[in-house]
């Protein structure tokens, strides 16, 4: 059976600078989905879930042993840093081999546990190749790989998407999908919502420190749905469409400006404005130029949340 960890109280600042506060938690087996924006505080969360901080307040436990300082628990983890750290004149294989190494094990094991996490990872083609060289989804796998290779119970994955095209991502999500088996542990995260989505249904959202909500897909959904949407249309007559759609009850508001052409609705049924949208525009025969949600985003969400 993998870790469970249990936060109590958790907290953590740099000088004055806070980066998570009063966090209770428990994390078990299966795929945790970290959501948030930027600077939210979730690399400060694993990595005290990683022993690589010392609370400032609080307690963070494995199973009830203390986090912090407790090397016996260093192997049974795995990390995957959202930064890059490779030795850039190395091989991918004698990158894995070096850290196994350091761990301690021979070299009959090293060489077969870094072969194992290249096939995982399907690198064993690029694995004589110079790190240098990987392009940057190669590099997203050869970490993961390298956080895979001692075979640890918990996997910690710090944006493991940020930044891959789509190709990439179909292949980092199935490799962390097939991770979770044998009751083993996954915490991932990510500012994206549909990234998370795609990974699994048991989200914790997190905002300037503090988490905010935690819970499965339908209830996250619903916090975000309740979000009021800020759509903007840019067209010949704006006030003709405004007059044509300010009665359904999908519109909270209507304005105008401050550029020439355009209209702003305000609505929290967003599938219905949309829905009514291009079929007033077909019918009335308006010169349609652009349509933007310029608070169609997490921050825009959590900011909401926030001020609830």
């Amino acid at each position: 059976m993998s870790l469970v960890f249990k936060a109590e109280k958790l907290g953590k600042w740099y000088g004055n600078v806070l980066g998570l506060s009063d966090v209770t938690i428990e994390i078990g087996p299966g795929i945790t989905g970290l959501l948030g924006p930027n600077g939210a505080g979730k690399s400060t969360f694993m990595k005290l879930l990683t022993g690589q901080l010392r609370p400032s307040i609080g307690s963070i436990t494995a199973d009830g042993q203390p986090v912090w300082n407790n090397t016996s628990l260093f192997r049974r983890v795995g990390f995957c840093p959202e930064q890059d750290a490779f030795f850039e004149d190395t091989t991918g294989r004698e990158f894995l081999a070096g850290l196994l190494a350091l761990s301690g094990m021979g070299e009959k094991e090293v060489e077969e546990r870094a072969g194992r996490a290249l096939a995982f990872v399907e690198l064993l083609d690029a694995q004589d190749r110079l790190i240098r060289g990987y392009s940057r989804g190669m590099r997203q796998r050869l970490k993961i790989a390298q956080a895979i290779a001692h075979e640890p119970e918990v996997l910690i994955l710090d944006e493991p998407l940020n930044g891959l095209d789509p190709l990439s991502k179909r292949k980092v999500i199935r490799l962390i999908k097939d991770y979770r088996t044998e009751g083993r542990t996954v915490v991932v995260s990510s500012h994206v919502l549909p990234e998370i989505e795609a990974l699994t249904r048991t989200i914790v959202l997190i905002h300037q420190g503090k988490i905010l909500a935690q819970g499965d897909i339908p209830y996250i959904r619903d916090l975000i749905d309740a979000h009021p949407h800020v759509v903007a249309v840019r067209l010949d007559e704006p006030r003709r469409l405004g007059a044509l759609l300010v009665r359904d009850p999908s519109v909270q508001s209507v304005a105008y400006g401050p550029e020439e052409g355009l209209v702003t609705f305000e609505t929290r049924q967003r599938d219905r404005f949309f829905g009514l949208l291009p079929k007033a525009v077909a019918e009335s025969g308006l010169d349609l130029r652009e349509i933007t949600s310029p608070d169609d985003n997490l921050q825009a969400v959590f900011d909401y949340l926030v001020g609830k």
